[in-house]
């Protein structure tokens, strides 16, 4: 999944800067049900990794059943941590 179709998807831009705070409420509750339905593993990832730049992921032993997709996102949240104080 592409980041940019991701926010198209969701947000109606790529600007989330731009996105109100009700359109945001609304894509992230969009995308977790998109989360909990979807079966491929790498397009979920894409959603979770979206929903934890936002605040908005589950918790890893929710949101994945394989170790790989835990430590995965694992190493994800620690490069964002490392990138900067802010997440988003």
């Amino acid at each position: 999944m592409d980041l940019d179709d991701l926010l198209h998807r969701y947000f109606g831009t790529s600007d989330v800067a731009a996105v109100t705070p009700g359109v945001q409420a609304a894509a992230v509750e969009r995308m977790l049900v998109d989360f909990g339905l979807e079966r491929d593993r790498g397009k979920r990832f894409a959603l979770w990794t979206l929903l934890y730049l936002l605040d908005a992921a589950p918790d890893l032993d929710v949101a994945f059943k394989e170790d790989a997709d835990r430590e995965a996102a694992r190493n994800f949240m620690d490069l964002v941590i490392a990138s900067g104080p802010d997440k988003a």
